[in-house]
């Protein structure tokens, strides 16, 4: 059938009244007082699927702050020292089975470029990659035995983010924000900010909502300038349309979710809408790094270029968490060169990693000593990680291959007892070997920290109830203890 002349259909219109979300919330903003002058802390969004939700029990951690490595760190140069790769540097790893390396040109065995020192009471062994981490050693727990099942970056990303190697599965992220919701329904209750030089590899489904409602997934922050493209209101439109414009909108989505209750994009976009005008005030307000005072700024290293980028990272984690965002996702390494923008230290792995250590060891340690300044490092968990570990053998003589076998991550906050290690890898670091765990068990113990039973925590899929631990997963004892 020909339509008629200036015909919009529903889609077009749809469409372009959508391009200003921003914008048309701002009428909707201006028309209720009382959101107008809304503490960007509020909790009062009746609808909102941030809504907060209660625990299992009682929680250790109200939040998380990832702090992920991508590219592969390498283990025996970080947290776990191997003194028999000093007695049998050169010489073939043997013993060991097939050796099975993902770039090929495996060597001999390599000691670490690297020197350890003893830190804290307990003596724990850290690198001298990390001399300001290890100012807080006696707040680490350092697991050395985290074994993976991939050795590809985009498989194991998905794998720690999600549980599964595969694409399509909701993020640990995302399950955090469905069983907890958020303590401020101005702000997403799951934000994710990536390296300045890239996302990490695999892309957006590592902060997937996978088969959940879309509402769920990790929200996109910029590290400077709007934390969101196209928050603020388009230029050259009235209030009064842009009211209309939402009336009209908000009636034709109901029409629409009543036809189709399942939609879980829909119910997503009218969400956003409403969060979206939520956002305008209090977005900007949270990642504005520049309101802190040097002394702070300085302690972050934003005062040192290299230092910076990520410096404001953990800044904007801080500044996220004291505003209570639920899950906070930071991501060092980005896909504008493999070889030198990530920690994938194929070619020369003292320089990788002392280039990559050098941009994060002084914001990180800068994030632990101004969490516990404030008083949120008790009720905070912090996770540092990566994909996965590195090989004990060389490659091309200077660099390391990947090793799902074993990585080494470490845990912080929520009154975790710290300077202990946790499991251990073989003589080598090639393999996990005492109290070998796998991410099951890491999201279990996260889970747990956070009030959350992993065995209860489900949402029904496809005939089943689906756990973000699958039907594995048993928290780590020695985190969870009293």
């Amino acid at each position: 059938m020909k339509l008629p002349q200036g015909f919009v259909n529903r889609r077009n219109f749809l469409f372009e009244a959508g391009q200003g979300i921003s914008g048309i919330a701002l009428a909707s903003l201006l028309n209720q007082d009382n959101l107008l002058g809304a503490a960007c802390g509020g909790t009062d969004a009746v609808n909102s699927p941030y809504r907060p939700k209660p625990t299992h029990f009682a929680p250790r951690a109200k939040r998380v702050i990832s702090l992920f490595m991508s590219g592969g760190v390498s283990q025996m140069d970080t947290f776990d020292p191997k003194p028999a790769l000093e007695k049998y540097a050169g010489q073939p790893l043997e013993g060991k089975g097939d050796i099975v390396v993902r770039q090929g040109h495996p060597g001999p065995l390599m000691p670490s470029p690297f020197q350890f020192q003893r830190y804290g009471h307990g003596g724990l062994p850290i690198s001298e990659l990390f001399p300001n981490v290890a100012k807080h050693a006696d707040s680490l727990a350092v697991i050395r035995s985290l074994k993976g099942r991939s050795n590809d970056h985009v498989m194991a990303s998905y794998e720690l983010a999600s549980g599964s190697i595969r694409m399509g599965w909701p993020s640990v992220g995302a399950w955090v924000a469905y069983g907890l919701g958020s303590e401020n329904q101005n702000l997403p209750a799951y934000v994710v900010v990536y390296d300045a030089r890239g996302g990490p590899f695999g892309g957006p489904s590592n902060w997937s909502a996978g088969y959940m409602p879309a509402a769920f997934q990790g929200t996109i922050f910029r590290s400077a300038g709007d934390p969101i493209f196209d928050l603020k209101p388009p230029k050259g439109i009235a209030p009064d349309q842009m009211e209309a414009r939402l009336k009209m909108l908000d009636e034709l989505n109901e029409m629409d979710l009543k036809k189709n209750p399942g939609n879980s994009e829909l119910s997503a976009r009218i969400s956003a809408y409403e969060l979206a005008f939520r956002m305008q005030g209090c977005a900007p307000e949270a990642v504005n790094v520049d309101s802190e005072s040097e002394a702070t700024k300085k302690l972050y290293g934003l005062d040192n270029p290299i230092t910076s980028p990520f410096g404001r990272q953990c800044l904007i984690a801080r500044r996220l968490a004291e505003r209570g965002v639920r899950y906070i996702q930071m991501y060092h390494g980005g896909l504008g060169n493999q070889n030198t923008d990530t920690w994938d230290a194929h070619g020369n792995v003292k320089e990788n990693h002392t280039t990559h250590a050098a941009e994060t060891d002084l914001p990180i340690a800068g994030l632990l000593t101004d969490l516990k300044a404030r008083g949120l490092f008790d009720d905070t968990l912090v996770i540092w990680h990566s994909e996965f570990g590195r090989m004990p053998i060389s490659q091309r003589g200077l660099g390391r291959d990947h090793n799902p076998g074993t990585q080494s991550i470490w845990m912080a906050g929520a009154k975790i007892q710290g300077g202990q290690a946790i499991g251990a890898s073989d003589d080598f670091g090639y393999q996990a070997e005492q109290q070998v765990l796998n991410v099951h068990d890491l999201h279990a113990t996260l889970l747990h920290l956070l009030g959350m039973d992993h065995t209860r925590l489900t949402y029904h899929y496809q005939g089943r109830n689906m756990r973000l631990t699958d039907v594995y997963g048993v928290p780590i004892p020695q985190i969870i203890k009293s």
